[in-house]
């Protein structure tokens, strides 16, 4: 009996899957030492940095959708992510002293206001209804980026 269910497993063929992906966007970059590939639209889950790089991974977003930038101020750096996201939005921008964010639904209604508080400011969303919004960074009377987003979940 022994010998007929090692013959059926050395018989049978093996199946292995591995993940994929199908996606619209992304690219892979390799050198001597190191290859990456990525793909646009991504939940972060985990960062590592060692001061001068960062390497970000994740899985596939599907909460959040970018839709747009108006860059008021093109000398203003920031950027938002994870992008999509649930729980957690984040602004990220060395230049966040005196800067405030607003976020707005589709209808124009104020939904969150504050501070940008340190080089990243973290955002709780999980609240809200799935929808458009607007996030808008301003520095005193001056806009300086809009970040066109879709909540789906």
């Amino acid at each position: 009996m022994k010998k007929r269910i090692i013959l059926l497993l050395f018989l049978n063929p093996i199946i292995t899957s591995a993940q994929e992906i199908v996606s619209t966007q992304g690219d892979s970059y390799s050198n001597t030492s190191t290859q990456i590939d990525f793909t646009i639209g991504e939940i972060i889950i985990n960062t590592e940095s060692d001061g001068i790089n960062t390497l970000t991974q994740g899985f596939h977003q599907t909460n959040w959708n970018f839709v747009g930038l108006e860059n008021h101020a093109p000398g203003y750096e920031a950027t938002i992510f994870p992008n999509p996201t649930s729980k957690i939005l984040n602004i990220s921008t060395s230049a966040f002293e005196n800067v405030t964010y607003t976020l707005y639904d589709a209808k124009g209604k104020l939904i969150l206001q504050d501070k940008l508080t340190a080089d990243e400011t973290h955002i709780r969303v999980g609240q809200l209804a799935a929808g458009k919004y607007s996030l808008i960074l301003n520095s005193k009377n001056q806009k300086l980026k809009t970040f066109k987003l879709v909540k789906t979940h």
